[in-house]
């Protein structure tokens, strides 16, 4: 229904971590909880090429990037912000966008405390080698969270389950 971008934060939000290129049923899913709440929603990306540096006690966040190319995070953004109007557009969602920086799952974990978030909602990581060894470094969001706080976590899935007789990782021609 509306779509703005700014450092206030609707109470008792739905909360939805969004990356650039994601399959939509993330965001369908996350509007169709907060249709079911109504809540409203929040549209979270988080640019991990930067971090927080210091944090005012007003709540301004400073930070500071890891990669010089700040454009990137920007170019970021507008897609996840094009993939939620486009998503959204039609729906009766009171909707936002917000850019977070730093660790993901600390970064959507924070935004949900100053919300008092009902849900948090994130896509499960794409298939593949590449993802399997990213996840393995880094960990998985959606099991942070669940460590890290006592808010609902709903995980979605990106692509349809894998069969029991499929492989997960498949070493095509070269293997």
């Amino acid at each position: 229904m509306t779509s703005t971008e700014g450092d206030a934060v609707p109470h008792r939000a739905v909360i939805v971590g969004v990356i650039p290129d994601q399959p939509p049923r993330v965001l369908k899913e996350a509007a169709r909880y907060a249709t079911l709440f109504g809540a409203p929603l929040v549209v979270a990306h988080v640019d991990v090429t930067r971090f927080v540096t210091y944090e005012d006690p007003d709540g301004y966040v400073h930070p500071a990037a890891v990669d010089i190319d700040i454009a990137a995070g920007r170019a970021q953004l507008a897609q996840v912000r094009e993939a939620a109007t486009t998503v959204l557009s039609g729906t009766e969602v009171d909707w936002s966008v917000v850019q977070l920086v730093g660790d993901p799952a600390l970064a959507l974990k924070d935004l949900a405390a100053r919300a008092d978030a009902r849900l948090i909602v994130v896509g499960t990581r794409r298939r593949g080698f590449g993802e399997s060894v990213r996840e393995f470094f880094t960990g998985s969001v959606a099991a942070r969270l669940a460590h890290r706080q006592s808010r609902p976590i709903l995980v979605v899935p990106l692509e349809d389950a894998a069969r029991d007789d499929e492989e997960l990782w498949p070493l095509g021609d070269e293997g």
